[in-house]
Formats: structure tokens, sequence, C-alpha cells
């Protein structure tokens, strides 16, 4: 011990130095819980769902549904922004560069197993650019025909379309939409075939349908439930895998002599691959309560649509199977975009 510092000195400054050493463990000690409460304080602000297609029909219903339920269980609010253009391209470029960490938007059969398919080049990468956060739900696809067409059910329409080959039509929202893949998915298992007249919008095919400009169309059950209760279409398949409780007369397609035939359309979340995980999986938990919420329920129901509310890793896998089986689709339809 050094002579010119008393040993009563050294005591003291040990003391000093113990108790400041315990205030700023003491310090630290609260500042952490406070740190991490910070970091879990997510989302911070609003938070934009964007929807790539117009206002209406099924994808309108999901994301809004999934929005209010969300906006009261994060305590901020999630909003709606729709974005259309370009087969869904132009909103799905856009959030694929964002990186503000409260950008989501609804991924779809048409962007994500269609586009990648069918344009030679995309302004977004389905696979790279995005994280799976939530398979929301799905809507099955109906297939109908104007009531002037005299058929009953789909035996009846695949014996009447080759009876008269090329002269019936059915109508989509467009090349690569949801409407045009089920019905080429229809006519490769049944075999037979039918004119495929694209349109710019599910709102311009109804017109048509309706009116007998067209004999026939798949569309999802949401749009269509309230024109066959009136009578202005007749519903003659679902592609659902069970009967629709809403038309419970209604066969599916598989009870209709093609087993295991199923064709919906779904709805889920995906984050831009910038968002950090811990965000997604926050995500996915309450996707999975907002969908299963009893107003939520009400609302998806009331279309026919099916929720869903899967993890990251189920979406991830939905959507790998889903590109495999319309890869092939696509190919033998030889669907090209509008």
């Amino acid at each position: 011990m050094p002579e010119h510092i008393p040993a009563s000195s050294l005591s003291g400054m040990n003391r000093r130095h113990l108790l400041a050493l315990a205030g700023g463990a003491s310090l630290s000690g609260l500042l952490l819980p406070a740190a991490a409460q910070a970091q879990a304080a997510w989302p911070s602000k609003s938070v934009r769902f964007v929807v790539p297609f117009a206002p209406g029909g099924s994808s309108e219903i999901v994301a809004r549904s999934t929005a209010a339920e969300l906006t009261r269980q994060l305590g901020q609010s999630v909003y709606v922004d729709n974005k259309p253009g370009a087969a869904g391209n132009i909103a799905m470029q856009e959030v694929a560069r964002s990186d503000d960490q409260h950008t989501v938007i609804l991924g779809h059969i048409g962007t994500l197993a269609v586009n990648p398919y069918i344009f030679e080049k995309l302004p977004y990468d389905a696979n790279k650019d995005f994280k799976p956060v939530s398979l929301l739900a799905k809507v099955p696809s109906l297939y109908v025909v104007h009531p002037d067409v005299p058929v009953k059910n789909l035996r009846e329409l695949i014996a009447y379309a080759k009876q008269k080959p090329g002269k019936l039509s059915y109508g989509s929202a467009g090349n690569g939409s949801a409407g045009h893949l089920a019905f080429e998915y229809l006519k490769m298992t049944a075999d037979f075939f039918m004119l495929h007249v694209p349109y710019r919008g599910t709102g311009p095919m109804m017109q048509d349908l309706l009116a007998g400009r067209l004999d026939a169309a798949s569309v999802g059950a949401a749009a269509l439930l309230q024109f066959i209760k009136s009578g202005k279409v007749r519903c003659i398949a679902t592609g659902s895998a069970q009967r629709l409780p809403q038309i419970p007369d209604v066969p599916t397609v598989a009870e209709q002599g093609f087993p295991g035939f199923e064709m919906t359309q779904w709805y889920g979340m995906l984050a831009p691959s910038t968002m950090k995980q811990e965000h997604i999986d926050k995500l996915a938990v309450e996707c999975a309560k907002a969908v299963k919420a009893p107003e939520s329920q009400r609302r998806l129901q009331g279309d026919a649509a099916e929720a869903i509310g899967g993890t990251p890793a189920e979406f991830a896998k939905f959507i790998a199977q889903e590109q495999q089986r319309w890869q092939k689709v696509l190919k033998r339809a030889g669907v090209k975009p509008d």
C-alpha cells in the first residue's frame, strides 16, 4: 500500500467507488426495462395496409375486416389504402421498397402465384422482396351461367359446350385474374372449351354477364351471392371442398365427377423484407385474432369467406404450393398479361 495514501482514505475511496457502482447498476436496472418497453412498443404510428386492387369485392371485405380489428388490438390505426393498377404490380413494387416498418400489403393468388409466371419482367420478386405474415382468408370461386343458358349443373354445361364448340364464352376480370384461372383450371380438368373474354375488372364483366352478353363466369362468392339469390345468374357449381351453407343446394365441382378439385381465391398479409421479424411475429398473432373475432367472422361468413389466420411459416408453405400448382395451369393455358 503506498505510504502517502492513508488506509482510512483508501477505505473511504473504496466505499465511494462501491456506492457509485451500485448507483450505476440501479440506474441500468431502471433503464433496461424502459429500453425493452420502447422496443416492444410497436407499432408506434398508424399502419398502412395496402390493397393492390380497386375498392369492392372480396379483397375489400377481407382487408377492411382485418384492419378494423387490428386497430382495436394494436392501439394504433390500421387503415386500408387501395392502390390498383397493372395487375397489382404497382402496389407490390411500392411496398417492396418500403422500409418504414409500418407498411404491409394484401397478398393474393394473382400477385404471388400468377404474375411471376406471366410477366417477362416484374418490378418485384414475390419470394425475396416480401415476408409472409399470415394467410387471412379463403374465398371459394363459384361457377355461374346466365339464366338463358339451358344448363342446370356442371355436367350439362360441359356437354352443351361440346355440342357448340367455340360458341360459348366466359368472362373474367382480366388475363391472369382469379376468375380466369378458375375457369381455365376447370376447362383443363374437365376437358372442354369455352372462349375467354377478359375485362378490366369484375364490375364491367358482371355487367355483361347480367345482360346476357356473356354465357358464364367464375367469380368469388362475395361478389355473386346477391345475384344468385335474386335469380340473375344461375350457380352450377362451387369450387369449395364442401358445399356452402349460403347455397346448400349447389354441389361442388368435386361432387359432379371431378374428385379433389378445389378452387379458392385467397388473401394474406405480407410485409416488406425489411420489416423486423419481431414485428412480423407480432402481426401474425394479432391477425389470427383479428380474422377470428366475432365481427370479422360475421362479415366474412356473410360473403362465404373462410377465416384462416395462420403463422408466417404456414403462409410461406402455402404460397410455394400455390406457385407450383398455377405455374402448370398458366403454361398449359398460355396466359399472357393484358
